[in-house]
């Protein structure tokens, strides 16, 4: 036998028997607002580094808390799903208004980290969305008590080093940190799965779930990547 002689069914890679056929084409609305979020996301960075007509900080951080409060008490149903598309399209553009600081910080130490740090947030989710879809069916559920109470053991060293300022404390923040929204990406991903099957379709939230895991984990990533890339600097003098 031929050893190169074989066939590859492309087909197969897109099959997920596990997943009823309403809860993929859900899935199909979910990714598609997520990249739609992350476009606008993108235009409100581009307003804040760019343009400057806009500023991201405290009131833009209250912005999109406001609008999240707004999505969440505007009940899903096909009459309401326009304006929900509408206040998604309001909390993505005031998120990536408040990217602006850290990419401000960001550019300042190296311009080429923003595109680095997008295409390894883009690898390391779609690489982690897929283990969740293909995975078996809540495999991945039980994470979710660890990976919370490790958010807020997270939270409270975060508090407790505002204090303090130790700046390897803060390192290890942003790398445990990193490893915790890989781990949401695997939960959330699983959860939506399960939601749908159990007749919730609100792909609109389930879109801001994902949205969060992604911009969390490209926030993280860009201040790696800059801490790192200083300490480089300061090795070379």
């Amino acid at each position: 036998m031929d050893v190169f002689d074989r066939n590859i069914n492309i087909d197969a890679l897109f099959k997920f028997s596990q997943i009823s056929r309403s809860t993929q084409l859900h899935l199909k609305n979910v990714y598609s607002s997520l990249a739609a979020c992350m476009l606008v996301a993108a235009a409100g960075s581009y307003v804040h580094v760019v343009t400057r007509l806009f500023q991201g900080g405290l009131l833009s951080a209250l912005g999109s808390l406001a609008m999240i409060a707004w999505l969440g008490m505007t009940p899903h149903s096909p009459e309401s799903e326009r304006k929900r598309l509408a206040i998604l399209s309001g909390f993505a553009f005031l998120t990536g208004l408040g990217l602006g600081p850290t990419l401000d910080f960001v550019i300042a130490v190296n311009p080429s980290i923003i595109v680095t740090a997008f295409m390894g947030t883009s690898v390391i989710f779609i690489c982690f969305t897929l283990s969740a879809l293909y995975a078996k069916r809540r495999s991945y559920l039980f994470l979710g008590g660890t990976l919370m109470s490790a958010l807020s053991l997270l939270l409270l060293l975060s508090l407790f080093n505002i204090f303090l300022g130790s700046v390897v404390l803060f390192k290890a923040n942003m790398y445990v940190g990193l490893l915790i929204m890989c781990g949401f990406v695997l939960f959330d991903t699983q959860l939506i799965i399960e939601k749908a099957e159990n007749g919730d379709k609100d792909y609109v939230w389930h879109c801001v779930e994902l949205f969060l895991d992604f911009v969390a984990i490209f926030r993280k990533l860009m201040v790696i990547l800059a801490m790192n890339d200083k300490d480089k600097k300061k090795e070379k003098k």
